[in-house]
């Protein structure tokens, strides 16, 4: 494909129109990054991002003639989101990096299409389109992306001391673009070995956003197992390993094809928790139920709760990824029971309720009873009856 003409999210006419405002007194306008690159790989596009000439003042300007509402998102870094139709559109000014420090840059603005691409990170991400969806390939990025090659724009140790987060998204991308049959860019891989100690400048959000992203890959383990043995992971991670990983990804795989309504998607938190536990989460930035979820499905998972009592207890998604984790984690198989037992503890139903206890219970010693049945019922299987559990009370 040398052309995106085709695709219905260039065609939409909010699209169309915000390209039209840019280029009405002579400004470029080009599609890039993400929307191109996975426009040309036939993976769903979600962000769409455009590169101009014009400054963000008169990006501002453009939109108002054109009646466009423009946000200025980061117009500091030259970023304009003009918002068609409901539809945001982040528009950059052209831009050349003139320092970094490793961890951020300063910018200026350029007019040159050439230094706009050269300060990107890989070579696959350095592709444009023109609003007419002909391609522009300044540093002959195409060639890579067919491929399915992730490399480094120019030298690959000048890109990552530019920002180390970088070596990160080497590895994310490769999980998502590259092929794995293929390999690793020697280059990049010499280049990382050789910068390990800038991980210890990224941000804890930084690192947690980047390696969840990395997780959520169909299949990360390649490129974990690679980070690994680079000694990025014990960098980023102390303590982790991925040895249970790739189990865990094939015995997902094989539970979703032989249960296809079981709709196992790739989960981050569940693929973090086969890294580590609780260890894990000073060197991570989680939000509250993140966090929670990892504990919980580590914790179910080396456990020795039987499948139908999580089931019940967290729900059957969260106890299907805590039953296939411990059989990662274990080098066990998976029960060929497990989607029946994980209907039946999410069908089961508490046959007791408050009133059945009451007036001869109430307050603490009603709710400490009530657990207690409960407990009893769950140890049972959900065999005993209503009137099993009340006669224990007797």
């Amino acid at each position: 494909m040398t052309s995106l003409a085709a695709q219905p999210w260039l065609q939409n006419p909010a699209t169309q129109q915000v390209c039209a405002a840019l280029t009405a007194q002579g400004a470029a306008a080009y599609f890039v990054g993400g929307c191109v690159r996975n426009a040309l790989m036939g993976v769903a596009v979600s962000d769409i991002d455009i590169a101009t000439d014009a400054t963000p003042q008169e990006v501002l300007a453009l939109a108002q003639a054109a009646g466009i509402k423009a946000i200025p998102t980061g117009i500091d870094h030259g970023t304009v989101t003009l918002v068609a139709n409901h539809i945001p559109h982040e528009v950059t000014t052209f831009r050349k990096d003139v320092t970094t420090d490793g961890r951020r840059a300063v910018v200026a603005f350029s007019q040159d299409i050439a230094e706009d691409a050269a300060r990107r990170d890989f070579t696959m991400n350095a592709l444009y389109a023109r609003p007419d969806g002909s391609l522009v390939d300044p540093l002959q990025g195409l060639a890579d992306l067919q491929a399915r090659r992730v490399r480094f724009i120019g030298t690959a140790g000048n890109r990552i001391c530019e920002d180390y987060l970088r070596i990160l998204r080497y590895f994310r991308f490769h999980a998502w673009y590259g092929d794995a049959q293929a390999g690793f860019d020697p280059d990049a891989l010499a280049a990382i070995a050789n910068n390990l100690e800038g991980l210890s400048q990224l941000s804890l959000e930084r690192v947690s956003s980047e390696m969840l992203k990395l997780l959520a890959a169909a299949d990360p383990a390649p490129a974990i197992a690679v980070m690994r043995q680079l000694g990025v992971l014990g960098q980023v991670l102390p303590g982790s390993h991925d040895r249970a990983l790739a189990p865990l990804v094939h015995l997902q795989d094989v539970q979703c094809q032989d249960n296809p309504g079981a709709a196992i998607t790739p989960d981050p938190i569940c693929r973090l928790a086969a890294l580590g536990g609780e260890e894990l989460l000073p060197y991570l930035r989680l939000s509250k139920a993140q966090a929670r979820r990892l504990q919980q499905l580590r914790s179910a998972a080396t456990g020795s709760d039987w499948a139908s009592k999580l089931s019940y207890q967290l729900g059957s998604d969260m106890a299907r990824s805590a039953c296939l984790l411990r059989a990662a984690l274990m080098e066990q198989p998976v029960s060929p029971y497990l989607e029946p037992d994980l209907a039946r503890g999410a069908a089961a139903v508490f046959p007791v309720v408050a009133a059945d206890l009451m007036p001869d219970l109430s307050g603490p010693a009603l709710g400490a009873a009530l657990k207690k049945l409960q407990q009893a019922w769950i140890e049972s299987g959900f065999e005993l009856t209503r009137e099993d559990l009340l006669e224990r009370l007797k």
